[in-house]
């Protein structure tokens, strides 16, 4: 899962909110990495990462071209 927000504010908010709802679904949060930064915050849920970006960071680091040929799915603002 690639998600963006708008600044380092809204993709700690981002992550808090996965790592909730994955708790309380029964999921195990294996670990996260890059939160105190926010630019890039992954997830590890197991069977699926999370990555939440800055705008910047998903341009530069562009994890899209690895996964090209994968459906897009996009969520609905709120």
């Amino acid at each position: 899962m690639v998600v963006t927000g708008r600044s380092k504010i809204q993709t700690r908010s981002i992550a808090d909110a996965i790592t909730e709802a994955a708790r309380e679904n029964g999921f195990n949060v294996a670990r996260t990495e890059g939160y105190h930064d926010g630019g890039w915050i992954l997830i590890d849920l197991g069977p699926v990462v999370a990555h939440v970006f800055t705008p910047e960071q998903r341009t530069f680091y562009n994890l899209e071209r690895l996964w090209g040929r994968v459906s897009e799915v996009r969520a609905a603002e709120s």
